[in-house]
């Protein structure tokens, strides 16, 4: 269980169930296979404050969750893994759902994300930041804050411009790379660090990158802060004012990737929050973790 006297994570963004099969056999379009379907909590905020539990470090979430048998099955499974829910805004609206099909190494094949209720509650899921709950304009929140692509984008560029977090440290990741445009948001935020894949990176830059290395230096040149990079098997870059810092993961069979760069972010913000490891070492915990993540056998 996390150390409740710890400053929590705030982890702002998509918090819903993920609906995922996983095929037996290698399939094209159009091909109806045999295989294993599973639901569980899912969402890029709500996987990293999981990831946050587990490593002992607390974690709030900042979502919409829907006023429905689903999203009181949901609050429940959370709370009862030690994230605090006591911020989520509860709407009449049903809950979001992640629809995926993942191929016999664990890669996703196709997904259709339902996010319809966090895009049309746009900024009322920051009121906990601005009504004195969790911080004023005056005394503003001055932990670490999770900001994950499946917002809109309006109120990601209000995370990014406005005054909320000025005294916060930032992380933002897109959520796929059907949404890394949105992501540009946060090459506008001050003293902010950019998760995004080598994909996801070209898509900002709007051109191939050789690698890891390459990608988050052009970020970087771009305006970000500090840009980290994953690239799957491949190294891992972190690019900022000092140089870059590659990492090559060990080499494991996969058996899903659903949630593997969620877990890389919470197990380098978790490390980097406890000041105890100097950057290489964080980027080396990190990828080791997202390799445990894509070993484990989830059907």
């Amino acid at each position: 269980m996390p150390d409740t006297s710890k400053t929590p994570v705030l982890c702002i963004g998509s918090a819903l169930w993920d609906t995922i099969a996983s095929a037996s056999c290698d399939m094209q379009p159009g091909h109806d296979v045999a295989g294993i379907i599973r639901r569980r909590p899912g969402g890029v905020a709500l996987n990293i404050a999981l990831a946050l539990v587990e490593r002992g470090r607390p974690a709030s979430l900042l979502t919409t969750i829907g006023n429905d048998a689903q999203g009181d099955e949901l609050i429940v499974k959370l709370e009862a893994a030690g994230v605090d829910c006591q911020y989520v805004t509860r709407i009449d609206d049903p809950t979001d759902n992640y629809l995926a099909i993942e191929t016999t190494s664990g890669v996703v094949f196709g997904a259709i994300a339902d996010c319809a209720s966090l895009e049309k509650a746009g900024d009322s899921i920051l009121a906990p930041v601005r009504d004195g709950r969790l911080g004023t304009v005056d005394n503003p929140w001055k932990g670490s804050v999770v900001i994950d692509g499946n917002l809109p984008v309006s109120t990601l560029e209000s995370i990014a411009e406005n005054q909320d977090f000025k005294a916060a440290h930032l992380s933002f990741v897109p959520a796929s790379p059907g949404k890394a445009e949105r992501m540009r948001a946060a090459l506008k935020a001050q003293s902010a660090t950019l998760f995004v894949n080598k994909g996801e990176a070209e898509i900002l830059c709007n051109r191939a990158m050789a690698n890891s290395i390459e990608a988050s230096e052009a970020l970087c040149k771009m305006g970000a802060h500090r840009a980290i990079v994953t690239d799957g098997p491949n190294e891992s870059a972190l690019c900022d004012e000092n140089g870059v810092i590659s990492v090559t993961p060990p080499q494991v069979e996969a058996k899903t990737t659903t949630g593997a760069g969620d877990v890389f972010l919470a197990a380098f913000v978790g490390a980097e929050m406890a000041s105890t490891l100097p950057l290489p070492e964080i980027m080396e915990a990190a990828v080791k973790a997202a390799a445990d993540h894509v070993m484990k056998d989830t059907k």
